[in-house]
């Protein structure tokens, strides 16, 4: 294991009604003027905006409405809700949604309280912002566990790149899984497929010897796929949908990380594929990462050897550490295809294979990758996914 200092500055509400209990405790000292910042309107037609205003409004708060949100956030909405904030003397944001949403706020909390430009900030200078405006988070669709760290996947169109960016972290988090009840099915299960992606990209990163981490990491990962087969025979089942939600908060609060360098190559690949083609993210993962591990399993055979038996539970009698590694990969293609994921670009209604190169040539090639790809052997990842 790997040295490592941990701490953690989001305080989460979980359960039902937590909203209510939270609200009052948390803005008790904050200013007046909160965001309030949402997607396409599905919390009003669910009622959780309601809700959620009218415990604002109860402590004497105003409200600035911030919508519209898209899926994959674009860098002109961040800024265009840094411009509102500034405009508007906002005090405090409130993010209430899914990864996209809270990922945007992010970097809104930063960029309203900085002259310098953020982008340019960190991907030109390497430097971070260090003041934000506090925000909050109230989570209606779980699996990216934004909610838990201070990263955000932003598109920047202008220069065709999706790219991490650092941010706000939320002071607090709202994880009602009542919230989630009212998703599409399609959305849950993609969302869920992303914890599990969460967790495979740490568990295959360096070192190699399991730790405690890990171990945890592999408890995560049989939940996420027990309660996704689950919900694919009730999807009204709030029990397994509150066991998703916190799974999604584990992958993702930095615990399964300690002591570990993580991967996150499918991420990195997939991230430019949404870049180029606006595709759904859980989609994409569940496409790329039984093809890319065939190609990486090879430079860390124990672990993926592991994974097949802890995780996916395959029996190891007359298997040799191969034989192993390769049955867990299989186990996956197949849990994609079992849980009504796409397992090509195409069932996906990619339709411009142009594309797959401009992804190789301009995805990060992560450091803690067992394989070190070239961008040669992404293309021809790509091609295969095709």
């Amino acid at each position: 294991m790997k040295d490592f200092i941990y701490s953690y500055p989001t305080k989460v509400y979980f359960g039902e009604k937590a909203a209510q209990k939270a609200l009052p405790i948390e803005l008790e000292t904050i200013g007046k003027t909160i965001m309030v910042a949402y997607g396409g309107g599905s919390v009003k037609k669910n009622g959780v905006y309601d809700e959620i205003c009218g415990y604002l409004k109860e402590t004497g708060k105003e409200i600035v409405d911030f919508s519209g949100i898209m899926p994959n956030p674009t860098y002109k909405k961040v800024q265009e809700g840094a411009v509102l904030a500034r405009k508007k003397g906002v005090s405090f944001i409130l993010a209430i949604g899914g990864g996209s949403v809270i990922d945007c706020c992010k970097i809104i909390a930063a960029q309203a309280v900085n002259d310098q430009d953020i982008w340019e900030m960190e991907f030109k200078n390497h430097k971070y912002p260090k003041e934000f405006l506090p925000m909050g988070a109230i989570v209606t669709a779980s699996g990216t566990g934004a909610e838990m760290n201070n990263g955000a996947v932003i598109t920047n169109e202008d220069i065709k790149e999706k790219a991490g960016v650092l941010g706000a972290y939320a002071s607090f988090a709202v994880l009602d899984p009542g919230y989630t009840m009212s998703l599409p099915k399609k959305q849950v299960i993609s969302g869920a497929f992303d914890t599990l992606s969460h967790s495979m990209e740490t568990y295959l990163g360096s070192p190699r010897d399991v730790n405690l981490s890990d171990e945890i990491g592999e408890a995560v990962m049989r939940n996420v796929i027990r309660n996704i087969r689950i919900l694919l025979k009730d999807m009204e089942n709030k029990e397994a949908r509150t066991e998703l939600m916190w799974a999604s908060a584990m992958a993702e609060n930095g615990i399964l990380k300690i002591g570990k360098v993580t991967d996150f190559q499918v991420h990195h690949i997939e991230h430019q594929l949404g870049a180029y083609t606006d595709c759904n993210h859980g989609q994409g993962l569940a496409v790329i990462h039984p093809v890319l591990y065939r190609h990486m399993y090879q430079d860390s055979v124990k672990q993926f050897a592991r994974l097949a038996e802890k995780v996916w539970e395959i029996k190891t009698e007359e298997k040799t550490p191969e034989e192993l590694a390769l049955a867990g990969i299989e186990a996956l293609a197949g849990f994609v295809k079992e849980i009504g994921l796409p397992s090509t670009l195409t069932e996906m209604g990619i339709t411009d294979k142009s594309v797959l190169k401009k992804v190789a040539d301009t995805c990060n090639l992560t450091a803690g990758c067992c394989k070190k790809f070239s961008r040669e052997e992404i293309l021809q990842i790509l091609e295969e996914c095709w």
